[in-house]
Parts: structure tokens; sequence; C-alpha cells
């Protein structure tokens, strides 16, 4: 009997990833959570999942992708568990505020080591197997920040940005191959990314961007009114993940209108 597609998701402890993971686990895939903090966020996606712990259809593997040795553990790890997997998700991030004067170099870096340096070195670490496979996706997982910079979020803004481009190059060498890749561009949903620890405030709130600070607050309150269930994109996901031999389409967004 074959065993079910394998799934990889990174971030998949809480917000966009863990719906996901669990919403793709219940479809029947064998689902891989990286993530940094095992323990606490393997309880939570067994919760969320209805999983047992034995369930050999979850699979935990450590993950931080800001460190090298890290990804390269880990991807020797995906490989070693479910072997070439049929979908890459890259879908970890953090979050940030604060204007680009306010906001200090190292979490630029710490933004792209997130967003780009680290999903580029797991991607290169899994192609030779997906390659050889013939078949899969690799899935990034934008926002509205990535399609166009917004204030106060400039470093998120151009990771994101980044991460579409660097999607754009990577299909037209690997569709050759019979693989596909997609951006997902999503909208608001209620996630716990701006109180995570991984987000960091950097805005005088007293300082010369004051006025700035106070009318996007007022709008960010606005939009998370309006947020969805992190379900919803959950759902938007499984899409292109079912796709057996995928192709490049134009990024999509499965929450329209945020």
């Amino acid at each position: 009997m074959d065993e079910p597609p394998a799934v990889v998701i990174t971030g998949a402890s809480r917000g966009l990833g863990l719906a996901s993971a669990a919403h793709l686990y219940r479809q029947g895939w064998r689902v891989v959570a990286a993530m940094r903090s095992l323990e606490s966020g393997m309880a939570a996606l067994r919760s969320t999942a209805a999983a047992a712990k034995e369930d050999s259809r979850l699979i935990a593997v450590q993950l931080d992708l800001t460190d090298q040795a890290s990804v390269t553990a880990a991807a020797k790890a995906i490989e070693e568990a479910v072997g070439a997997p049929r979908v890459l998700v890259h879908n970890a991030g953090i979050s940030a505020a604060g204007t680009v004067e306010e906001t200090p170099i190292d979490l630029w870096e710490r933004m792209f080591a997130t967003a780009v340096f680290g999903p580029v070195l797991l991607t290169k670490a899994l192609l030779p197997s997906m390659r050889a496979a013939g078949r899969g996706r690799i899935v990034m997982i934008s926002s509205q920040g990535g399609v166009r910079g917004m204030p106060e979020i400039a470093a998120y803004s151009a990771a994101k940005g980044a991460l579409e481009r660097w999607a754009e190059s990577l299909a037209a060498e690997v569709a050759p191959f019979g693989l596909g890749v997609t951006v997902l561009v999503a909208g608001t949903f209620d996630t716990d990314i701006i109180t995570d620890a991984g987000t960091s405030d950097h805005r005088d709130l007293a300082g010369p961007y004051a006025a700035l600070h106070t009318k996007v607050d007022r709008r960010g309150r606005t939009a998370m009114r309006l947020a969805r269930p992190p379900e919803q994109f959950a759902r938007a996901l499984a899409g292109p993940s079912r796709t057996a031999r995928p192709s490049l389409g134009a990024p999509s967004d499965p929450t329209p209108g945020c």
C-alpha cells in the first residue's frame, strides 16, 4: 500500500502554519511540522488536529531558519523521514513594527534570514530529491506587504518582496523537472503574529513619526476587526497542494480585498 504524500510546513507551531498543518493532516497527508519549539508546538498541533501522539503521519522536525546548521540538519531529517516531499510550504515568518529610521539593522538581518535566506537554504537541500521524484510543489506564503511596500513594516515588506521575486526565478528553473512554484498572498487573518514573541516593536510613539504611528495603528485595528480565521487560509492552501504536476500560476490571494 502506497504511503500518503508528504507536505513540509515551516512555522507549523502557530497561526497559518498550525492551521494548515492540522487541515492537511485531516485530509490524509503525512505532515512534517517544522518549528523551533517542538514540545509546545507539537502539543498545539496534535490538539488542533485531534491526532494521537504516536500517529506516524505527524512528524516533528526542529528548525531554526536563522541558523544554517539547523536548516541543514532539518533537511536531512525530512528526507530520512519521508524522502522527497510532495509539497514544501515556506510559511514561517516574523513581524516587526517601526519606520526604517527606527528599526535596527539586526532586525533586518533576522527578517531576511527567516523569510529568504533560511528558506533558500532549505529548498537547495531538498531540491535534488524533489527533482529526482519528478513531481512536487514549492509554496511561498507572502502577504500584501510583499506586493507593495507599506509604512512601518519596511523590513517585512522588503523580505516578502524578495521572497516573491525568488519564487518567480525558481519557477522557471524547476519547471522542466515537473516541479511547480506558487506564491499565496495572504490577507488579514486572526493569528498571533502581532503578539508573538518573535514580533518586535521599535516605534517611538512620542518621536517625530508619532502622527504616522497613530494613523497606522488606527488602520491596523480596523483590519483586525475584519480578520478571518486561519482555517480559511488552510483550505486555500490545500488546493494547490493536491496538484500532482503543478506549473507556476500567478500569485493568488485566498482572501482578496485585504
